[in-house]
């Protein structure tokens, strides 16, 4: 390979939307495994693969979901800030359905499981209805739902942890198939479909077109409502499906504390995935790489003894720094204060 070609090559790996946060989540896994030796090690038992690379694949799960919806509804110049409300009342939903002290369930898990998702579909609706029919400005929106889904989700536990005591249901959020936990294929199958719809159907190329000119994307005839108020719908089916997730692993559906600051985590998985919050430039694998750099940064703080205070901090400059280098103008900026430096000492 000519030296020409070869720099055209590293230039083209480092502008890709994916290098710098894969990077990040390769120096934290390195930073893991140098503090504990059996980090990146992986046990075969019981017909399931153990490891701590395992754990925080399925404790990303959630987080990864979410984020998927959360980056269709960036990408259409929205925002959606109670994913973490709709999953607190898509968890309490499916608790109350399976209520009872005894491990069994009063309705049959295929309505549990619907009712949840639906429930979350409807908040879904209500955000979009008050975007593309109100008017309202998408953060102000979702505001609303925010904080009266909590009080929703206590109102349907009545103020109560919901425990759960039927074990066909823990298979979502703690079960295993081929080996792997449930919710990493919920997750690859959820983000296949998206792939799918958007890459091989007209789909992707109508919420760039929102994303990066709604108005104009309108007068060229793209539904650009419909589609945002869909969008919206999904976002929030994610937040549910990642509520029967959280409630299935742990067991147990907590109104008042489930997915607490999840829409945040939610944010920041889409922006260090290369998502532009002015909308029109997303990516799917950037966030779900996000949500597992998010996940892998708080097992590095937890496993390494930091306080757990400080992990907003944490997560604050890990976002400050990869957001810096994934920006354009700033490596532009740093390329010219190296090649004036090497300039002045080439001329002294």
């Amino acid at each position: 390979m000519h030296p020409p070609a070869a720099v055209a090559w590293h230039r083209r790996a480092l502008a890709h939307p994916l290098f710098w946060p894969l990077a990040a989540l390769a120096l934290l896994l390195l930073g893991n495994a140098l503090f504990n030796p059996g980090f990146l090690g992986l046990q075969w038992r019981d017909g399931h693969l153990y490891g701590s690379l395992v754990d925080i694949l399925n404790r990303a799960a959630p987080l990864a979901l979410v984020s998927l919806g959360m980056t269709l509804v960036i990408a259409v110049r929205g925002l959606d800030i109670s994913v973490g409300a709709v999953l607190a009342i898509s968890a309490t939903v499916a608790a109350w359905m399976i209520g009872g002290e005894q491990a069994g369930s009063r309705y049959p898990l295929p309505l549990v499981l619907t009712a949840a998702l639906g429930a979350a579909a409807l908040c879904g609706l209500w955000n979009g209805m008050l975007v593309v029919k109100a008017g309202m400005q998408p953060i102000v929106a979702t505001l609303i739902l925010m904080v009266a889904g909590r009080g929703i989700a206590q109102l349907i536990g009545d103020g109560q942890i919901l425990t759960i005591y039927y074990p066909p249901y823990f298979f979502f959020g703690s079960g295993f198939f081929l080996g792997l936990p449930v919710s990493l294929w919920i997750v690859a199958g959820v983000g296949l479909l998206l792939y799918l719809a958007l890459d091989r159907t007209a789909l992707g190329l109508f919420v760039r077109a929102i994303g990066g000119n709604p108005l104009a994307a309108r007068a060229a005839g793209v539904p650009a409502r419909l589609i945002t108020v869909c969008l919206y719908v999904f976002c929030a089916l994610s937040a549910g499906l990642a509520g029967i997730l959280v409630s299935s692993n742990v067991k147990s559906a907590d109104a008042n504390n489930a997915g607490q600051l999840l829409e945040l985590d939610a944010i920041l998985a889409v922006t260090l995935g290369g998502t532009l919050l002015s909308g029109g430039r997303f990516s799917l694998a950037g966030s779900v790489v996000g949500a597992l750099i998010i996940q892998t940064l708080t097992a590095t703080i937890y496993s390494i003894g930091v306080p757990p205070q400080v992990n907003l901090l944490v997560k604050a400059l890990l976002v400050f720094v990869v957001l810096l280098l994934q920006s354009a103008q700033f490596r532009a900026g740093v390329r010219r204060v190296v090649l004036r430096r090497a300039a002045a000492e080439g001329g002294a």
